[in-house]
């Protein structure tokens, strides 16, 4: 009985020790929000310098385009991200959990002989496999590329039937 209770003792002093051992490492929200801001601007640069393929891997996977399709659509657009300190700008970024944060940040884009033209805007991130990604929707609604809803419009009659 006695050996019993202390390999018993022995274990629970090992569990309490060495708690971290069974997890997942733990990060901060300080360290969440610093690497998903990290990891939307390494999207943006990755769409500045028309590298869509890869940009395409840190999209989520909506199976709504190819990866030829989602790069076609992107180096049409009639929008792309600023550089250097103009792309982006008040960023906050709000913790949900491990792998999926919203972040809300002023972003700039090109604007030919104007400048720089901004828009601010919120973005679900979520880590997969060790990567922040995007819903591909998001960048081509910022592109400019999304797919434009049909409008349905009723006509009225000059002639009024009654």
């Amino acid at each position: 009985m006695r050996k019993v209770l202390l390999v018993l003792t022995l274990m629970l002093s090992l569990a309490s020790v060495f708690p971290a051992l069974a997890k997942t490492p733990y990060m901060s929200s300080e360290e969440l929000q610093t690497e998903s801001q990290r990891g939307f601007e390494e999207i943006l640069d990755l769409w500045r310098d028309g590298r869509f393929e890869e940009l395409y891997a840190r999209t989520m996977a909506s199976g709504r385009s190819s990866k030829e399709q989602f790069a076609k659509k992107l180096s049409s657009a009639s929008r792309k991200p600023a550089c250097c300190w103009e792309k982006m700008q008040e960023v906050k970024v709000s913790v949900r959990n491990d792998s999926t944060v919203t972040l809300r940040a002023k972003l700039g884009f090109e604007a030919g002989q104007t400048g720089t033209d901004y828009t601010t805007r919120s973005f679900k991130l979520q880590k997969e496999d060790g990567v922040w990604r995007i819903s591909q929707s998001d960048i081509l609604s910022l592109a400019g590329a999304a797919k434009k809803k049909g409008h349905h419009r009723v006509r009225k009659s000059k002639e009024s039937n009654h």
